[in-house]
Parts: structure tokens; sequence; C-alpha cells
């Protein structure tokens, strides 16, 4: 159970690292994740920027205590991660019931919008963090080489939650398949025997001239009588 804590905290951390410098780190950054609470309408506009401000402030605590090779940190870590997790979820669900769409800023700029599977997210990683409380209540001793393999293992997990939403975009489909959804374009021959200079196909002058023959010959046997 240690070495699933381990994975835990560094999986969390990771998570709450990338979340809050994203909120702080560039040019107006801050501003669009401000921007965002106020598009969910879930406060009122002159509370946006301070609560957006808790908000980084909390991540940042997150991660730091989650950081620190302690019980008592590790603990406090995972409780401040979990009620925070539970927070973005009731705020998202409830963003969603009341028809609201807006982008996820989560992990800084993004043109995903928040739906449901954000809220399970959410909630997944805040059920993990509150299952490995126990775990830091009675530590047991670990192995150096398990420990840091459930480090590894929990930091690369948490790059793949943070990069969800943009992995999101790439797999998205931007357009559709050009030769399945285009109609007929009979314009196109045309401009290619416009530019060639070359006349009607040989066979359809052929089909033309037939009819006319045949009519001449028709028209011509009379007279030799």
């Amino acid at each position: 159970m240690q070495y699933l804590t381990i994975g835990i905290r560094f999986l969390l951390g990771t998570v709450f690292l990338v979340s809050s410098l994203s909120k702080v780190a560039g040019r107006g950054a801050f501003e669009t994740f401000a921007a965002s609470i106020r598009d969910l309408g879930l406060a009122p506009t002159r509370t946006v920027r301070p609560l957006a401000g808790t908000v980084v402030a909390v991540e940042f605590a997150a991660w730091t205590l989650l950081a620190v090779p302690l019980p008592v940190t590790g603990m406090a870590g995972l409780l401040v991660a979990a009620a925070l997790l539970l927070v973005f979820s009731a705020g998202i669900a409830v963003s969603l019931r009341r028809g609201t769409r807006t982008a996820c800023r989560c992990f800084g700029a993004s043109t995903v919008t928040l739906g449901l599977p954000h809220v399970v997210r959410n909630a997944v990683l805040a059920a993990l963090a509150a299952a490995a409380v126990p775990a830091t209540l009675e530590p047991t001793p670990t192995h150096l080489g398990g420990a840091a393999l459930a480090a590894v293992a929990g930091t690369v997990l948490g790059i793949l939650v943070a990069a969800g939403d943009d992995i999101a975009e790439l797999l998205h489909p931007m357009s559709p398949a050009p030769d399945r959804h285009r109609g007929p374009q009979p314009h196109r021959r045309g401009t290619k025997n416009a530019g060639t200079g070359r006349g009607p196909h040989p066979r359809r002058a052929d089909r033309h001239r037939e009819p006319a023959a045949q009519h001449g010959h028709h028209q011509a046997t009379p007279r030799a009588h």
C-alpha cells in the first residue's frame, strides 16, 4: 500500500504542479483563468479575481505538501487535493446543469469545452487521494527501488492527466475528408480542356457525326432513283 500511496502522491502532485504553473506562467495566463471562472457564472463578477487567486494558492499548497516526504504533510496534501478536486467537480457539474459551455482552463489555454469527462476525471482523482490517506497514518518501511519506480509511474500518469485536453484536441477531427464529402465538380473537366486547347472527345464527336451521316444517306437514296 505504501508504494501505491507514493504513486498517488506523485500523480496528484504533478497534476497540481502543472495546473498551478499554467495559470500564472505566461502573459495573461491568470486573466484567462479568471475569465473562465466568470464564464461559468458561479460567482459574482467582483469576486472572480479573488476566487481565481485562491484556487491558484490552494493548488500551490497541495503539490508543495505532497512533495514533502513526511506523513503529516502527505496526509494534509491528500486532503487538500481531494477537497479541491471535489469543488472543481461540483462547479463543473452545476455549470453543465445550467447549460453553460466554456473552455477548460484547468491546465492553461485550451479549446476543449468543459464536460462530463472533466467531472469524472476530478472525481476519480479525488477518490484516489482519499484512498491514500489511511496509508499515510501508518507508514511502513519501503525499498528505495520500489519507491523510485512508484514515483516515476505516478509522475508519468500525472503528465498524461495534465495533457489530456491537448491529446483530445489532437485526436479531434478538424475537417471532413474531401473525397467522400465533395459532390461532382464537372467544371474541372471544362477547365482542363480549355487549358490544353483540346476539343471534344473523338468518340463523342463520332456519335454526333453518325446520325448526320445516316440522315444524309437516306436523303440521297431517293434522288438516285
